[in-house]
């Protein structure tokens, strides 16, 4: 077993994917040019019946852009997403363009493009913090997103940044965070749920 950004790794799989996690001390050294590599690689991602339902609607800090999809995060993220280099906005359509038919899968195929990017923006020194906390009736209406597409989340982009740039609370909760093991979430030939989590002491 090795141990990768104080994280355990039970199964040897590629460093990329433990390495991988979502700090808010970003600072805003990111260019048009790093971005258009993660779209690319976002491109690739399998989708069903090759729909590509994901759309990604993104702004550079300190241009134009920037003063719309900042008005995005709610205002506990916006205590650490504005020093960011890049904000993404993920959107997904609900419908294949064939047809006009539902498209059950749109999120899960948009997952996937989105961790395609991330592990991209990896590859090149740059860290991705998603966040579900954002203003999604807002954002729909500064974009004038048509009711057939789906906001789905929003994530910052941008090099590591000093955590001193961040409110005492969140400076604590600065560091990789773990995860389940694997016998967790994996069963073979049958299905398990999650099993009620004993009540914590307030």
């Amino acid at each position: 077993m090795k141990k990768i950004n104080q994280r355990q790794v039970e199964f040897d799989c590629e460093d990329i994917f433990p390495k991988r996690w979502s700090p808010r001390s970003l600072s805003p050294e990111v260019t048009k040019e790093d971005l258009m590599k993660c779209f690319e690689a976002a491109r690739w991602a399998p989708s069903s019946y090759n729909g590509q339902p994901w759309r990604f609607v993104y702004a550079i800090n300190r241009t134009p852009a920037w003063d719309i999809l900042k008005q995005i995060p709610n205002e506990f993220n916006q205590k650490w997403a504005l020093n960011a280099g890049a904000l993404v906005l993920t959107v997904s359509r609900k419908t294949f363009a064939y047809k006009n038919k539902p498209n059950i899968h749109y999120a899960h195929d948009t997952g996937a493009a989105w961790m395609s990017f991330a592990l991209q923006a990896e590859m090149q020194g740059l860290y991705t913090h998603a966040m579900a906390g954002i203003e999604y009736e807002k954002a729909k209406e500064l974009l004038k997103i048509p009711e057939d597409y789906e906001v789905l989340a929003m994530f910052a982009v941008g090099k590591m940044g000093s955590k001193d740039s961040l409110p005492q609370d969140l400076k604590d909760k600065e560091a990789p965070s773990q995860r389940k093991p694997v016998s967790e979430f994996t069963f073979e030939g049958v299905f398990q749920a999650d099993k009620p989590e004993e009540k914590k002491d307030e």
